[in-house]
């Protein structure tokens, strides 16, 4: 019997689409004629913007009351390689005193953005923050280079807001904390043994529980990029799965493609484990939550 182990909702199949998130075309014409941008928020708080709920939920948890937070890729329904900026989106980054975005290629509309902005905002780039080395850019499911993400957002909105720097302080700590729980979760589940992926997306989290990504290179690069698998390499992969040589397919159901499916398919054909995972956060969920519910799903599979 097949066993299919999930830890969110699955998501329908898309159509491939690039790796690269969609650029923003033109932004110097967003704002209409007779329009400017408005006047910087006098509230009191300090305006996050941030590219992905991921990032959004890590500021939001070191701020606190103190500051507003605005996610522009929000939800496991939204395919983050088809996103488009919108005038909004640009108008968020005019108002905005911290901006962080992912980095190492993952989000390059951001850039985009700022630059159409002429934004003086403190930018943290959570590739580089992170200190890892790539050339894989989901740092997010690194839990090592997450908290460095989290110490980056304390010193930044420390300075932007000395006021408020002890809470700032105390707020990162206590996620620190709770994201230091998560990586002995990961070495408790230390487990050897090779895995396949239809994107490289969880492979940090995977590594930390000691398993081995062994799917061909060309396969996962081709379903990034949204390009042509090679034959072979899909061969190779679904080799892989029909042969039972890995222990498990972590799928990204948030980008799923004909190919990926087929691979899936092959997994349950031969009773693989299947555990899914999304690029950004399941509705309710906040980042320990998230990635305690990953874990989980791991450490059911390998139970197996």
């Amino acid at each position: 019997m097949t066993l299919l182990i999930t830890n969110i909702i699955s998501l329908g199949t898309r159509k491939p689409t690039m790796n690269k998130l969609i650029p923003v075309l033109a932004l110097s014409t967003l704002a209409l004629a007779g329009c400017s941008a408005p006047a910087a928020q006098d509230d009191g708080l300090v305006h996050i913007v941030a590219s992905t709920s991921v990032w959004g939920d890590i500021a939001s948890q070191v701020a606190g009351d103190h500051a507003s937070v605005t996610s522009f890729i929000d939800g496991p329904d939204v395919d983050p390689h088809s996103f488009e900026a919108s005038a909004r989106d640009q108008l968020a980054i005019s108002d905005a005193d911290l901006i962080i975005e992912n980095g190492g290629g993952y989000d390059p509309f951001m850039d985009s953005l700022v630059s159409a902005a002429g934004s003086d905002a403190t930018l943290i780039n959570a590739f580089d923050a992170s200190g890892l080395p790539g050339p894989n850019e989901h740092v997010w499911y690194s839990f090592l280079g997450t908290e460095k993400v989290v110490a980056a957002v304390v010193d930044e909105l420390s300075t932007i807001d000395p006021t408020n720097a002890a809470a700032y302080k105390a707020n990162g700590e206590t996620l620190t904390t709770a994201i230091k729980g998560l990586e002995t979760r990961a070495n408790n589940l230390a487990s050897e043994g090779d895995v396949a992926v239809t994107e490289p997306v969880p492979v940090y989290l995977l590594q930390a529980v000691g398993l081995t990504n062994v799917t061909p290179d060309d396969f996962t690069e081709a379903i990034e990029e949204g390009s042509d698998v090679p034959p072979l390499a899909l061969q190779d992969t679904l080799d892989l799965l029909s042969s039972k040589s890995v222990r498990l397919l972590a799928y990204n159901s948030q980008t799923a493609s004909p190919e990926t499916e087929r691979v899936r398919q092959a997994a349950e054909d031969a009773g693989v484990p299947v555990v899914e995972f999304t690029e950004t956060l399941p509705a309710g969920a906040d980042y320990v939550s998230w990635m305690t519910a990953n874990l989980d799903a791991v450490a059911a599979a390998l139970s197996r």
